[in-house]
């Protein structure tokens, strides 16, 4: 009889040993055969590294060193790869400022045939760029090539910026930039011949000289239109060319005219149309004949678009500023607009658009490499200015949240007469068109007793959408609703309502059998400081739903410190769409630069403004003749400098205190000539200059009401009443000193574009003003108030 045994199962615990047993025994087997590497190598080519130590860095991140490092850990140690990992992180600390810093190797011997490679790091004290030297340039000064330049020199304010560090990146952007810069102005000649940098242990710092070759300065001799495709005319695209005859050839105008020409064409539906300039020089003349070609180009389509590098910013973020995409025909003119797009947006330290062929020989590839940087900020401000004393703001910001491209702000002020709290929010790229979307939320609370004895808390907000038509013109639409509070104090160190709220033993009361007994008298209660009627009769909370249009038109060379261009504003507002508040306004402000001689700029501004109310504007009248007074134009230094804030316009001047109560106009206008010029013997980045101006403008046209009922608890509009101005009873009207004058300043200013933000100073002297008139007493009133010396500043720390 036979027998048959059923083999048994393991276990699932049995089974686990086991196979824990042999992952254990693989991993023994794994450091034993290390091991014996380790062993075989010592003896044949030297010990194996087991791992790199960096230490004594703290002014350097770590993995900025590591990144360059070639000694890697399980590799074999190489006394020559050492030795030049040393010179690699010297080259990162210069490249970081600190060319003195010094880098040591050491070997720790470990079992086993394996080491441990250390670096330590003295870093020493950090060395910038002590000079910047220029040969070969004879046209452009050396100064004015300094300024174009990102990299400074060191000064004396050295310890508030970096940009005297070193970096091998930055000066070679910098030639670029003086490339830019030369061919922009007409030498088209231009190179940069050579660029030497060497380290000066004697001077604790870098010399850069770089030697140039400028040329002859060309200007535009003709231009022409060459179209090659029958459809398309020359004249049909002449308007889109920026270049004009007998002008001083510059580059910009003709990229700017590929760029134009290109969308034109394409527009109109030839997408592999090319458009390509062609340039004759004529030294004898010192001309240039431009021509711009337009032509059938080869049909060359997108492939794919490889966005690499950008660890932080999303693909879309950089894809949506190309004018072409994936599919589309292949154009070298957008493709360089993209590349100039995305290095303006700041979001990275270097962009670069490269070509490979594709899948097919009408197939291209392109690259998009890019490098992140840092785009938030964090600033504690502080300065001072005439108009609102000292004042302090602590700001968050960050131009590219989250990598989606949007502006995020958040900021709060605090300072002696002002004080408040805004947010700020922008998407440029709304619904994923090329039109901006924002939101602005804001409360400011603004202390005008100096000048017009009240106070004023502003809380709102404002939709805004731009639009942007062109390079040079944009339009935004925008709503705001917001509550105005305004108050007048009455206390005893600011009493200016106390003749409407007398203070306890504070105000003369007439005694009994004389004209207004039992009431403040006037003549003493307004002889400490009193408000206005007007102002009386504008207290309280007021509510604006306003709709608005912004025209923005920009040609400047350089947002912050412009030498050509012009710049053009002009807003119009309704404010009626519910609310207290019913008026139309309307604003402008131009301002044209021009550069006379080499770094002197002369500036032409011209501004202007008019209000017009309408319907009921809360004040008991439907005409348009009457406006809130918080709805009104106050102006001063920002129109004619020499005067003080609120200084100019309609005063009530039946008041005592007439000097103090503006009561603001409904049109203004006004015109400013300034010349900048640098300081001589200056270092031009110390960024001071001086300059010399002359303003003129006026104010006037008071359309508020100028009688009042006082009898009751509010300030209302009585036009039938009669006028008391009884110094023994108050008052219930106004008289208004309004005038057309011009008024006139001429002086002198300090501007500093310092490291710590812009600073001016600013000195003048009225040639013309509004008197005022004499009053029964043989004093003065309603004059404009005059301020030679402004100060306005800030700082950033």
């Amino acid at each position: 009889m036979m027998s048959t045994t059923t083999p048994r199962r393991r276990k699932p615990a049995a089974t686990a040993v086991i196979a824990m047993s042999a992952l254990m025994a693989g991993i023994t087997a794994a450091d034993t055969a290390f091991a014996q590497q380790g062993r075989r190598a010592a003896a044949a080519q030297g010990p194996i590294v087991n791992r790199v130590v960096i230490e004594g860095n703290k002014r350097v991140e770590k993995g900025m060193i590591e990144g360059d490092l070639q000694v890697r850990a399980r590799a074999p140690y190489n006394q020559a790869t050492v030795d030049a990992d040393v010179q690699r992180i010297l080259q990162v600390y210069q490249r970081s400022g600190r060319g003195l810093a010094q880098v040591t190797p050491r070997i720790v011997d470990l079992p086993n045939g394996t080491v441990d490679v250390v670096y330590t790091i003295n870093e020493g004290d950090k060395t910038g760029v002590k000079e910047i030297r220029f040969v070969g340039n004879s046209q452009i000064s050396s100064s004015r090539l300094r300024g174009i330049m990102t990299t400074t020199e060191t000064n004396i304010l050295s310890f508030l910026k970096t940009s005297d560090v070193y970096d091998p990146d930055r000066i070679a952007n910098d030639l670029e930039l003086i490339r830019r810069y030369y061919l922009k102005n007409g030498y088209a000649d231009f190179r940069v011949v050579s660029s030497d940098v060497t380290f000066d242990p004697n001077a604790g710092g870098y010399i850069v000289t770089i030697a140039v070759e400028e040329g002859p300065q060309y200007r535009v001799g003709s231009v022409n239109v060459d179209s090659r495709i029958p459809e398309i005319t020359s004249e049909s695209v002449a308007g889109s060319v920026a270049t004009s005859a007998g002008s001083v050839y510059n580059a910009d105008s003709v990229e700017r005219s590929l760029q134009n020409i290109t969308t034109s064409v394409n527009r109109r539906g030839y997408s592999f149309a090319q458009v390509r300039p062609v340039g004759t020089r004529d030294p004898a003349s010192q001309t240039i004949n431009i021509g711009y070609v337009i032509e059938e180009g080869p049909r060359v389509y997108i492939e794919r678009i490889n966005v690499r590098g950008n660890s932080r910013t999303r693909d879309y973020v950089i894809r949506r500023e190309f004018d072409l995409g994936e599919g589309d025909a292949y154009n070298k003119v957008l493709l360089d607009r993209a590349e100039r797009r995305l290095n303006n947006l700041g979001y990275f330290k270097r962009v670069r658009i490269s070509n490979e062929p594709g899948s097919a020989p009408d197939r291209v590839v392109v690259n998009v490499d890019v490098e992140d940087q840092s785009t938030g900020a964090f600033s504690i401000s502080g300065g001072y200015s005439t108009a609102d004393g000292f004042i302090g703001e602590v700001a968050v910001s960050e131009s590219n949240f989250l990598g989606r491209g949007q502006f995020v702000r958040v900021a709060g002020q605090l300072g002696e007469r002002t004080n408040g709290i805004d947010f700020s929010f922008t998407e440029p790229y709304f619904l994923g068109y090329r039109m901006s979307a924002g939101i602005d939320l804001f409360s400011k609370f603004s202390d005008q007793t100096k000048y017009s004895r009240y106070e004023n808390r502003v809380t709102g907000g404002q939709l805004r959408l731009g639009l942007p038509f062109t390079e040079e013109f944009t339009l935004t639409l925008r709503y705001s609703l917001f509550q105005q509070d305004l108050e007048i104090p009455n206390d005893y160190k600011q009493p200016y309502n106390d003749c409407s709220v007398p203070l306890p033993g504070y105000t003369q009361i007439n005694p009994a059998g004389t004209p207004g007994a039992g009431l403040p008298n006037r003549f003493f209660c307004e002889g400490n400081g009193e408000a206005s009627l007007a102002i009386k009769e504008s207290q309280g909370k007021t509510l604006t739903s306003l709709a608005g249009l912004t025209f923005n038109y920009n040609t400047l060379d350089n947002v912050k410190d412009p030498r050509n261009g012009f710049y053009a504003e002009a807003k119009t507002d309704f404010a009626g769409l519910g609310g207290d508040s019913h008026y139309f306004r309307a604003t402008g402000d131009a301002r044209y630069y021009r550069e006379l001689f080499e770094d002197v700029v002369g500036i032409a501004r011209v501004q202007a403004g008019h209000i017009m109310g309408f319907g009921d504007n809360g004040n008991g009248t439907s005409s348009g003749g009457n406006l809130r007074i918080v709805d009104q134009f106050f102006m001063g230094p920002s129109l004619v400098r020499g005067f003080a804030t609120n200084g100019i316009g309609p005063r009530d001047i039946s008041s005592l205190d007439s000097r103090a109560n503006a009561i603001g106009g409904t049109t203004y206008f006004g015109g400013t000539l300034e010349v900048q010029f640098p300081i001589f013997g200056l270092p031009r980045d110390l960024g001071l200059k001086g300059a010399v101006f002359a303003d003129a403008g006026t104010l006037y046209g008071y359309e508020g009401p100028t009688r009042f009922d006082t009898t009751g608890s509010g300030s209302i509009l009585d036009p039938i009443a009669p006028c008391v101005q009884n110094p023994n009873v108050p008052q219930n009207c106004i008289n208004v000193l309004d005038s057309k004058k011009i008024r006139s300043s001429v002086g002198a200013s300090l501007l500093w574009s310092s490291p710590l933000g812009p600073i001016r100073f600013d000195y003048a002297f009225a040639l013309s003003k509004e008197e005022g008139i004499v009053g029964p007493d043989g004093v003065r009133i309603g004059g404009d108030r005059t301020q030679a010396f402004r100060f306005s500043g800030g700082t950033r720390f």
